[in-house]
């Protein structure tokens, strides 16, 4: 490397390296003197960086309780009673006394059919039945009279003319009780023009109005529903089936008495199943094409006190949570307690030296309090970490505060909710340095 001044610019050097560049005497001064700062910093003592704090965490026993295993499935309601209304006499439609939607008692007048041509009717075999009775009493005082002078002189009336009498006062008896049957069936069809309620329910929406021809046996008017109780149907896998039957077994069951078999139920837009009722049907026969069994279950349907409504009805799509197995002692965590790796449920615990451990644990099914199930990996005595997980990794040492289990609280989706993640603590003003 060469240094030379340019002519007529004594304070330019030139260095010569590969390719070549230009510095001024001031930038080797600046240069020089970044150099010596560099070598005094050298001999500066490096800076001692504090150890992170232990952080401190949130431990809980495993709950320990009777748990009841239940399985879950879908369904639909029905009403236990169902009712077609028809007419049973054809005519036209005179009045309609009731409105859609209407609750109604057994036996109150729903349609009225035009019942004049009956009427008539039965006018017509009340007069063929006086006229029959008249013919029946000309005939039998014919008859005695005939008797009476045969008894008399005994050949005065010939045997065939005696039987003449007597046979017709027996037509005449005939006659008499045709008609009274015709007046029986014309009278029927005249209370047939009164269409009722067969059941106690809730009318539905009318097919025909005021003024139409409608048929006898035929035309469906419109439907009455029973309203309390309602039913729920599900249809359960064989697997569930022998677990129900060995459970109806072992209980001496009786699905004839209610509340012997319980069973809960829950609407598409509720999280829980808060609706109690019992089984009170088993079908008799697994289908071949599903594998399944229909289960019935029977739940009230009260009515709302200020409004008169009831809120179950027939056709709602439900869920069904159904007891399969006597309770048995289980272990319980809060859900925001377990972790995933692998596709493994695992929970962090702390032994008695403060260091935390990983556990791999097998689960059962979540509990309507937010705690779930621990089958196998837990003790009563272990100290699971419950809240603060993001702080703590297996073999740390952590700082412990004992509280009861914490019960998961459920989101809207059945979720349960986590510990909010709290951030980094702001670095100190040493460590900044």
């Amino acid at each position: 490397m060469a240094f030379a001044s340019i002519d007529g610019h004594p304070d330019i050097v030139v260095a010569d390296f590969v390719g070549g560049f230009i510095l001024t005497q001031q930038s080797l001064v600046s240069f020089s003197l970044l150099i010596m700062l560099g070598f005094c910093g050298c001999k500066r003592e490096q800076l001692k960086v504090e150890p992170p704090a232990i952080p401190t965490v949130t431990v809980s026993h495993p709950v320990s309780r009777d748990v009841t295993e239940y399985e879950y499935f879908t369904g639909r309601t029905a009403a236990p009673f169902s009712v077609e209304v028809r007419p049973r006499v054809t005519g036209y439609l005179k009045e309609m006394p009731f409105k859609e939607g209407d609750v109604v008692k057994q036996g109150a007048l729903l349609f009225q059919i035009d019942e004049e041509p009956y009427t008539s009717q039965l006018k017509k075999a009340q007069s063929d039945l006086a006229l029959n009775q008249a013919k029946l009493k000309l005939a039998q005082a014919d008859n005695e009279r005939a008797l009476a002078i045969s008894k008399v002189n005994s050949g005065a009336i010939s045997k065939q003319d005696l039987d003449k009498y007597q046979a017709a006062v027996d037509e005449a008896d005939a006659a008499v009780k045709a008609s009274d049957a015709n007046v029986e069936v014309y009278q029927i069809n005249l209370n047939f023009t009164k269409v009722t309620a067969a059941i106690d329910g809730q009318v539905g929406r009318y097919s025909y109005t005021i003024g139409n021809l409608v048929n006898a046996d035929t035309t469906t008017l419109t439907t009455i529903v029973s309203q309390d109780p309602i039913y729920a149907y599900f249809d359960v896998d064989e697997q569930t089936l022998l677990k129900v039957g060995r459970r109806l077994m072992e209980n001496h069951v009786d699905l004839k008495k209610p509340s012997t078999f319980p069973v809960k139920m829950g609407l598409g837009d509720e999280n829980d199943y808060p609706h109690e009722g019992y089984i009170d049907f088993v079908n008799n026969v697994v289908s071949s094409s599903t594998g399944t069994l229909t289960l019935r279950g029977s739940f009230a349907n009260p009515q709302n006190d200020q409004s008169g409504r009831r809120l179950l009805r027939p056709g709602m799509f439900v869920k069904v949570q159904l007891p399969v197995r006597k309770p048995s002692k289980k272990m319980l965590v809060s859900e925001r307690a377990l972790g995933t790796d692998q596709g493994q449920k695992f929970v962090m615990v702390v032994d008695e030296k403060n260091t935390v451990n990983s556990v791999v644990v097998t689960v059962g099914p979540l509990q309507d309090d937010g705690l779930r199930v621990i089958e196998s990996g837990l003790t009563e005595q272990d100290l699971v970490i419950v809240s603060g997980l993001q702080f703590v990794k297996p073999k740390s040492q952590v700082k412990t505060e004992k509280t009861p289990m914490i019960k998961g609280e459920l989101l809207n989706d059945g979720i349960p909710v986590e510990d909010p993640v709290v951030p980094d603590p702001a670095p100190t003003q040493e460590q900044k340095k």
